[in-house]
């Protein structure tokens, strides 16, 4: 089974992730790990990347996209689930031509739909246990409030991100987030206009509910 998952910062995505993962055994890959393990694996493709990264410049796509590839073939062999990839309609678009030439199936796309405001207030309260990102704590929350200052699941050191904290920080990443025009949600519609037309399967989840209410939900959705 092959999925994109899609939701803003805030909405969940990251916990939702790594419970599909769990259950489905698949290998749960983020944008930001694809281009950590070729740049420091010292690939072609890392170091094409890095070059651009250490001018300051944006990756063009005629390498993002072949390194995403590359990291879905080799440990996406047994089912994956990419998260946080293609980030706007140009990049949906090559991902899509890329899978189809190299004969890759797109199972499901799911979408966890979050009003702007809410998923702001959910990043300013998120705490990150350090042992695993994906426990849930936000101390807006009750669900999922910390044990005091450690993390509700194993009882780790809990941190906070400094951008997290910069309400013009979430705004610059929810600027591109929630653009319907080129931005991430135009991303995803065009995989929902893709699910219209039987080329794949489309889940919208609603972002505002319980964790276990959107898994329940969501893996309901999932064959």
């Amino acid at each position: 089974m092959n999925i994109l998952i899609f939701g803003p910062n805030g909405s969940g995505k990251g916990t939702q992730g790594d419970l599909i993962k769990q259950k489905y055994n698949l290998a749960h890959i983020e944008s930001g790990a694809i281009f950590r393990e070729h740049i420091g694996g010292g690939t072609e493709l890392g170091k094409k990347a890095k070059a651009y990264i250490d001018r300051g410049d944006l990756v063009p796509d005629d390498i993002t996209i072949p390194m995403v590839l590359e990291t879905l073939k080799t440990k996406g062999q047994q089912g994956w689930l990419l998260d946080g990839f293609p980030r706007n309609m140009v990049q949906a678009q090559k991902l899509w031509d890329a899978l189809q030439k190299e004969g890759m199936q797109l199972d499901y796309v799911v979408e966890i739909l979050l009003p702007r405001e809410v998923a702001k207030n959910r990043i300013m309260g998120r705490r990150l246990c350090k042992n695993n990102n994906n426990h849930p704590n936000n101390i807006f929350i009750d669900a999922i409030k910390p044990n005091g200052d450690v993390c509700r699941v194993c009882g780790g050191e809990l941190s906070c991100r400094s951008d997290d904290q910069d309400e013009a920080a979430i705004g610059k990443r929810h600027d591109i987030y929630y653009n319907t025009t080129d931005g991430t949600l135009a991303a995803a519609y065009f995989y929902k206009d893709l699910a219209g037309a039987g080329k794949t399967k489309y889940i919208e989840l609603n972002g505002e509910g319980s964790i276990d209410s959107i898994k329940e939900t969501l893996l309901s959705k999932l064959a």
